[in-house]
């Protein structure tokens, strides 16, 4: 009996670290559909985010200075660098999915809903909504 109560205990245990594993392989860094942008993937406490870490063109053609979210429509923000931006935001984790999140597009300022998943081991969808209205992007992880 008490062999088999360790098993049991064991199987549980496995099998939640195996999700807890599962639920952490989005982290790291992405490169977007187009290329021009990589964002990191990272988790605080039960929820996860992603930053805008790398740009190809970081710096805005007319002054040469870092863009910025001039796009946003908060005007205290205005002024932010989009390097450095977090544009994902509080997605948790469930069914296979992370959830309940937003995506930020500092091309137009707009905030979406949003889902994420993992399509193999590399590649994220990324499917962001507009009401009944969505778009979904294929990031690429980076090496």
């Amino acid at each position: 009996m008490r062999r088999l109560l360790v098993i049991v205990f064991l199987t549980f245990y496995l099998m939640a670290a195996k999700a807890q594993t599962y639920s952490d392989a989005v982290t790291g860094v992405w490169i977007s559909g187009e290329g021009d942008g990589k964002i990191e993937v990272y988790k605080t406490g039960n929820k996860y985010f992603g930053k805008i870490t790398w740009l190809k063109e970081p710096d805005d053609p007319d002054t040469g200075k870092p863009k910025l979210d001039d796009e946003n429509p908060n005007d205290d923000l205005q002024n932010k660098p989009v390097l450095g931006l977090v544009v994902l935001k509080n997605f948790v984790f469930a069914d296979g999915f992370w959830q309940e999140g937003s995506i930020y597009d500092p091309a137009n300022g707009r905030t979406y809903d949003c889902e994420m998943w993992l399509d193999g081991n590399n590649y994220l969808k990324i499917r962001g909504y507009w009401g009944f209205v969505y778009r979904t992007e294929t990031w690429t992880r980076s090496r």
